[in-house]
């Protein structure tokens, strides 16, 4: 589950920082649907806490210490009030269902074998309340870029930021990819002019491919109802970075 890499969560925030489309999606989302909410994955609580501030009774559930510490330090910040559930989203039984839940930023692409993720799925299922409904997003691979993914360290200007107490941080990356898994193992390096390699972490992600991917849902005993391209909602294709996924039980 690359705990090594969601151990430093102050830095994780500065280094994802841009995502305010997804934000406004998901809360949209769950205005639309209403009741208790449930992320996986919630990490930092970027996502969740905007839920909870805009009056839905909600859940945050994540296996690292380290991000849920953070989470909950900035919701008592904002004022919010989230319950904070440390768990294993491949294996979680909360004792309670929720009529909106939702997984983000490629979460679900951690659980790198298809019997983890269907696991996953399968607690998601048995979680949703009658007409719940489950969100999450994950990218549409591309195979020009898997193909890429030669094992040599590159810098991520995209991905670089300013630390308060250190100063400019470059992030750069050295990824391979297997075919026959399916997934990326990649270590990522964090460094400034004075401190080179102050993190390096290892991260593996699995892609799922378009057609799959209602396959490996249905397996869980969900169906996929509707499939975006983007946070505006726009028809999924070919081309597009991110697949956004709505599903309810079958």
């Amino acid at each position: 589950m690359s705990q090594a890499f969601y151990s430093h969560a102050r830095l994780y925030d500065l280094m994802f920082a841009g995502d305010g489309p997804a934000v406004d999606f998901f809360r949209a989302e769950a205005r639309r649907q209403g009741g208790r909410v449930l992320e996986l994955g919630c990490g930092t609580g970027h996502k969740v806490i905007p839920l909870a501030s805009d009056g839905h009774p909600c859940v945050g559930l994540d296996s690292s210490p380290a991000m849920l510490a953070e989470a909950r330090r900035k919701a008592t910040l904002h004022g919010v009030t989230v319950e904070w559930e440390l768990a294993d989203m491949r294996a979680f039984d909360l004792d309670e269902t929720f009529d909106f839940a939702f997984s983000t930023a490629n979460s679900l692409l951690h659980l790198v074998s298809a019997e983890a993720l269907a696991s996953c799925l399968r607690a998601v299922r048995r979680h949703l309340a009658p007409g719940g409904r489950f969100v999450f997003d994950v990218f549409n691979p591309s195979v020009r870029h898997l193909a890429g993914a030669d094992g040599v360290r590159r810098t991520r200007e995209s991905l670089s930021f300013t630390d308060p107490d250190r100063g400019e941080v470059s992030v750069d990356v050295a990824e391979t990819y297997d075919a026959a898994t399916q997934v990326t193992r990649g270590t990522w390096y964090l460094s400034t002019a004075s401190e080179p390699d102050f993190v390096v972490a290892p991260l593996e992600i699995r892609s799922i491919f378009p057609q799959e991917l209602p396959l490996l849902v249905s397996l869980a005993g969900l169906r996929l109802v509707e499939r975006w391209g983007g946070w505006s909602g726009e028809p999924f294709a070919s081309d597009s970075a991110v697949q956004v996924c709505l599903c309810e039980s079958a």
